[in-house]
């Protein structure tokens, strides 16, 4: 399993506990140093099922600042996915990935049917 989050980030921070009280061994990667890649976003976005729009750091100051808000609605899944890989911190976190599924951001009870099912 790969946990993907910014260190300094409190949601990740939680996620991380959440995952070590769990006893789940994960390979931890920064998404700042480390940001994900075009093709690594779409895998991740086609086995998560979800909308595209939930892979973006709404609440980020780069989101904010680039003023993606009005801007994504005209843009093709191509141009967003494009985006997103070129700066981690438009991307939402923390992100898990299994062999089964992607997980983005941190809902506990969605963790534990997702992630203690395995």
């Amino acid at each position: 399993m790969k946990f993907i989050y910014y260190p300094r980030c409190g949601t990740c921070q939680k996620a991380k506990k959440w995952l070590d009280e769990q006893k789940l061994s994960y390979q931890e990667r920064d998404i700042k140093t480390e940001n994900p890649n075009y093709e690594e976003l779409k895998f991740w976005h086609q086995l998560s099922g979800l909308p595209l729009k939930k892979f973006f750091n709404t609440s980020g100051q780069l989101y904010k600042s680039m003023e993606l808000k009005d801007k994504l609605t005209d843009m093709s899944e191509e141009e967003q996915l494009q985006l997103l890989a070129t700066d981690g911190m438009l991307v939402k976190r923390p992100i898990v990935v299994t062999e089964k599924t992607v997980l983005v951001g941190f809902k506990e009870n969605d963790w534990m049917e997702k992630l203690l099912s395995l």
